[in-house]
């Protein structure tokens, strides 16, 4: 009798365990592929300050809320192995996070990649960027007046920084 018990909750431990691993984010593959018209790509790293702060700023500042509404945003971890899905600059496939970061030339953290739904890179911004910055750089490929000027005319036209 004693041995069905151990053999029950044997069996019951292992499917429990089993089924943790399958829902773990590593077991998970990330798809960065573009969903919409407006993408952002956030490139962090593990032991970045400004990356944490910048994950602060999307959280608690309004009118970047408000600016990033219609964008979808995915995030990758420059020291991660964990599998993504892309489509980016013409080339699709699945690489490491790492691997990508890499692919993409990623040098700082915070990273931002934005990017059309084709996955053609419209603006990258090395780097950590104030929010009330951010949201108008938001702004700027929203609107696409990439295709008009710099972002760095469009900033100061806005008084953003």
């Amino acid at each position: 009798m004693k041995w069905k018990v151990f053999f029950i909750l044997s069996m019951v431990f292992l499917f429990a365990c089993n089924k943790a691993q399958n829902n773990s984010p590593s077991s998970q593959m990330k798809d960065i592929t573009p969903k919409g018209e407006h993408n952002l790509l956030i490139v962090e790293s593990e032991s970045c300050i400004y990356c944490k702060q910048l994950d602060k700023d999307l959280k608690s500042d309004e009118n970047l809320k408000v600016a990033l509404q219609s964008m979808n945003i995915y995030r990758i971890l420059y020291e991660s192995n964990s599998k993504v899905k892309y489509k980016l600059e013409g080339k699709e496939g699945v690489k490491s996070e790492e691997e990508l970061a890499k692919m993409l030339r990623v040098n700082s953290f915070p990273y931002l990649l934005f990017y059309n739904r084709k996955g053609n890179i419209v603006l990258s911004i090395p780097g950590y960027v104030e929010p009330k910055a951010l949201a108008c750089i938001v702004d700027y490929v929203k609107d696409e007046e990439y295709k008009k000027k710099k972002v760095q005319d469009y900033l100061r036209e806005r008084q953003c920084v």
